[in-house]
């Protein structure tokens, strides 16, 4: 029942603050982005050194000693064929980042190192140069810096302690820039806005928005989710062209009625737009208890019997009454929580009542499973 009256709470606030007829405030720059403005994805695969008995198991990791072999030779030093290094203060890792649009060589950006094989911590270590590559195969960025891993932990005699997790960590401006991708800002005499979500309306009130403020035929929507826009000509004006634009209020219409049910969780979500024909509900719970008395069994004196354990088991079937329950149309989100809420359910119960009202046809909404 809590988790009923906190999807009441959450669900009547947002009507309070999302009106019914249309979303003001909203700018173009939240609901639309810059086609080829974006950020792209490195990874590399690297060597942590400099951990305190924790890197990996070679024995178990071979790659891990091969790794650091061919590293070993590129700085000059050559290990004997048939060595077994016994390293224990290695680990391989794969090393990721975000390299950010308009990102240029020199700058600094954020590195992930998570461990490949068996290390213990990857806590003290530091990462040892590693190229990042995109997915044409060029190298982006070269990482390297100290660990810091935000977990720990400590073993002894068998027992272990751990909090949080040690087997990856972050270097703060731990890779730097050594290429720049090239974007289409520049590029042609127009940009694309791409929709965040596909909205014949909303590709309207942008494209209509545009207008009204640099004149006719400067935006075009060619669909739900894509607006051209034409641009001036120099870098300089296109860049203060699109500050300017992105600041554009919109009135956006109402979105499409939604539920959106988490079986997993048993969350359930609506949208303002959300209504409720009238319509009757019967609920009830049923639960069943089984429960098992283990017994002792004696044999009779010099039986030669042998003693055993049975179990009694009583299974009991206990079914809440359900009255039928009268829900009144509902016209506003508020009026269908206070609809739901009457009938005493648990948010799993009503994952159950929604479908059932939506297929009787008295649910104005769509109703989306996750």
């Amino acid at each position: 029942m809590p988790s009923a009256m906190l999807l009441a709470v959450l669900a009547a606030s947002a009507a309070l603050w999302w009106p019914a007829s249309a979303q003001a405030g909203q700018r173009i720059k939240e609901v639309a982005s810059i086609q080829g403005v974006r950020s792209n994805q490195l990874v590399g695969y690297g060597l942590i050194v400099g951990l305190d008995g924790t890197g990996d198991q070679t024995t178990q990791t071979p790659f891990t000693a091969q790794s650091l072999q061919a590293m070993l030779q590129q700085l000059g030093v050559t290990v004997p064929a048939g060595v077994n290094m016994q390293l224990r203060n290695v680990a391989a890792v794969m090393v990721t980042a975000t390299l950010p649009p308009f990102a240029q060589p020199g700058q600094a950006i954020d590195v992930t190192v998570s461990s490949l094989g068996n290390s213990k911590s990857l806590r003290g270590g530091t990462l040892v140069a590693t190229p990042l590559r995109g997915a044409d195969g060029n190298i982006y960025a070269l990482a390297q810096g100290n660990v810091i891993v935000g977990g720990a932990g400590a073993s002894a005699g068998g027992s272990k302690v751990q909090v949080n997790h040690l087997s990856a960590g972050r270097i703060p401006e731990g890779a730097t820039v050594e290429r720049a991708v090239p974007t289409p800002l520049n590029q042609g005499d127009s940009l694309q806005l791409d929709l965040r979500s596909s909205d014949f309306s909303m590709a309207r009130e942008v494209s209509r928005v545009i207008n009204a403020k640099y004149g006719t035929g400067t935006a075009q929507a060619l669909d739900a989710r894509a607006v051209k826009v034409r641009m001036p000509a120099s870098p300089d004006e296109r860049v203060g062209f699109l500050a300017d634009l992105e600041e554009l209020p919109l009135t956006l219409a109402a979105p499409a009625a939604k539920v959106i049910v988490n079986a997993r969780t048993g969350s359930i979500v609506m949208n303002q737009t959300v209504t409720l024909k009238p319509c009757a509900v019967a609920h009830g719970n049923l639960s069943v208890t089984i429960t098992s008395t283990p017994q002792v069994s004696q044999p009779a004196p010099f039986s030669n019997g042998q003693t055993t354990v049975t179990e009694k088991v009583d299974i009991k079937i206990n079914q809440d009454p359900g009255s039928l329950i009268q829900l009144p149309a509902g016209t506003q989100l508020t009026d269908v929580v206070k609809a739901l809420n009457s009938l005493g359910a648990t948010p799993g119960d009503l994952l159950a009542i929604l479908q059932a009202i939506k297929a009787a046809g008295a649910l104005e909404a769509e109703l989306e499973v996750i």
